[in-house]
C-alpha cells in the first residue's frame, strides 16, 4: 500500500471530492474504512488512482533504468505526492527531478535525500537556503545555462557560512527550446566559469528532449549531447564521475539508444533519466506517445488515472451535459476521453462511443450518438490526458484497487 510518511492530513468539506459534512477524519482512517467508490463516502466528480497500474508503472520503469545502467530521478511535479516518491525511491530511484525552488523546498520537508532541480535557480533567497541544507546532508543538483546564472550561485553561497559547494549540470539547449545553451561553444564558456567558481561543482550536462518533434531530431540532439560532453571532458572540465541526464517521457528510448553505454573514455559515466509522466500514464497524449509503442518488448504502462462525473442534464438529442470542468479536468494537450458508462442500477456498459465537445469551468459537453443513451444520474468514467495537470487541481486522491475499494487516500502539494 502506498503511504507517505504524514498520516495526519485530514478530510474535511475542504477535500473535494469527499463527501464530508460532519467531523473530520485522518487520510489514513479513511483509507482503512474499506469505503467504495459508488457507496456514498465519495461524490461526484472524484479523481481515482487505480493502484496495481501505479505499482506496475513504478516497477516497468526501474526495470527499463536496470536494463540500461541508468540512473533513475523520476519528476516530481508531475504528482507532488510523497507517497508516490516513496515509493519511486523504494523501487530503486537515485533523485526525484523538480522544477521549482517551492519543490525542492517540499521534497526536502518530505524527506527526499537527493533532488535534480531541473531548471535554473538564480533567486538568491534559495540557493542561501539551499547552502544551510548542503552543510546538513541534503544532496541536489541544478542547472545553469549562463555565466550570469554560475554568478548568481556563487555569489549566493558566498553571503552563507559553510563549506558545501552546489553541484550543478550546465544545460544543452536547441534552437526554441525553453532554456539551455544553444551551442557547444556557449556551453564551454558557462562550464569554464563554473568550474572556476567558488563553492560551486560541476557535475555534468543536462538536456531536455521532450520538446523536440520526432525521433530524429532527438536523435541528433542527444549526438550533440556526447559531443559536448566529450569536448568537456577533453578540456579537463569534469571530474571522475559526469553526470549526463535528460528528461521525459515521450524518448526515453532514445535516449538508451543515444546516450547509453560507456562512451566517455577515462571517466564514469552516471546517466540519469527524469521521465514523471509514466508513473500514473494516461489515455490520450502519452498512451500516443509513450516509446513503448517503438519497443514494446522492454514493457507497457497502463493508465492509472479515471475521473468519475455524473450526467445532469440531457437537454436535447446528442447532448448531455457532465458535472465536471476545467477546474476538475486536463484539458491542455487533448479532452477527458469517454470510457464507461454506469448506470443508476450499477450495470456497466461501454462508453466509448461518446466524445467530449468541450468544457466549461464545471460542466463538459458530451456528444451522444445514436443508439447510444445516457440519463441523468448516470455516471461516466472518463480518461484523462496529460497527467501532469491532472495532479494538480486536486489535494486527495483516493487510490482504488480493481473492485473500487479504497485502500489509500494520496496527498499533493503545489
Amino acid at each position: 500500500m502506498l503511504r507517505d510518511h504524514s498520516d495526519g492530513q485530514l478530510l474535511d468539506w475542504r477535500a473535494k471530492g469527499f463527501w464530508q459534512p460532519g467531523p473530520p477524519v485522518s487520510a489514513a482512517t479513511f483509507a482503512a474504512a474499506g469505503h467504495q467508490l459508488f457507496g456514498g463516502a465519495l461524490t461526484w466528480p472524484v479523481l481515482v488512482a487505480r493502484r496495481e497500474a501505479l505499482t506496475h508503472n513504478i516497477a516497468t520503469m526501474a526495470a527499463f533504468c536496470a536494463r540500461h545502467n541508468f540512473s533513475f530521478a523520476p519528476h516530481g511535479k508531475t504528482t507532488m505526492a510523497p507517497a508516490l516518491f516513496a515509493a519511486q525511491l523504494a523501487a530503486g530511484a537515485w533523485a526525484i527531478t523538480v522544477a521549482t525552488a517551492n519543490q525542492m523546498l517540499a521534497c526536502r520537508a518530505f524527506g527526499v535525500p537527493r533532488v535534480l532541480l531541473a531548471n535554473q535557480l538564480v533567486d538568491p533567497t534559495p540557493l542561501r537556503w539551499l547552502a544551510g541544507e548542503l552543510d546538513r546532508g541534503f544532496d541536489a543538483l541544478i542547472f545553469v545555462d549562463s555565466v550570469a546564472g554560475v554568478e548568481a550561485v556563487s555569489g549566493a553561497l558566498a553571503e552563507h557560512p559553510g563549506e558545501a559547494s552546489v553541484r550543478v549540470l550546465v544545460e544543452l539547449g536547441h534552437p526554441g527550446g525553453r532554456a539551455g545553451c544553444r551551442t557547444i561553444g556557449e556551453l564551454v564558456e558557462v562550464a569554464e566559469a563554473a568550474a572556476a567558481a567558488p563553492r560551486v561543482r560541476l557535475d555534468g550536462v543536462a538536456v531536455y528532449e521532450g520538446g523536440l518533434p520526432d525521433v530524429g531530431a532527438v536523435a541528433a540532439y542527444l549526438d550533440r549531447t556526447r559531443a559536448a560532453v566529450t569536448e568537456l571532458a577533453d578540456r579537463g572540465l569534469l571530474a571522475e564521475e559526469v553526470v549526463v541526464s535528460a528528461g521525459g517521457s515521450a524518448y526515453f528510448d532514445i535516449v538508451a539508444d543515444r546516450l547509453g553505454g560507456d562512451w566517455l573514455s577515462g571517466r564514469r559515466l552516471r546517466v540519469v533519466l527524469r521521465s514523471g509522466a509514466y508513473v500514473s500514464h494516461d489515455h490520450g497524449i502519452y498512451a500516443e506517445r509513450t516509446p513503448f509503442r517503438r519497443v514494446p518488448d522492454e514493457g507497457e504502462l497502463d493508465p492509472a488515472l479515471e475521473l468519475w462525473a455524473q450526467v445532469t442534464s440531457t437537454p436535447e438529442a446528442g447532448l448531455a451535459i457532465v458535472g465536471m470542468g476545467k477546474r476538475e479536468a486536463p484539458y491542455d494537450e487533448g479532452l477527458p476521453l469517454p470510457l464507461r458508462i454506469r448506470r443508476v442500477d450499477g450495470t456497466v456498459e461501454d462508453g466509448t462511443a461518446l466524445g467530449v465537445t468541450r468544457l466549461n469551468d464545471h460542466h463538459t459537453f458530451l456528444s451522444v450518438p445514436p443508439g447510444t443513451e445516457v440519463r441523468p444520474g448516470d455516471l461516466v468514467c472518463f480518461g484523462i490526458s496529460h497527467p501532469c495537470t491532472a495532479f494538480d487541481k486536486w489535494r486527495f486522491i483516493p487510490v482504488v484497487d480493481d473492485d473500487y475499494t479504497v485502500v489509500d487516500v494520496l496527498d499533493t502539494y503545489f
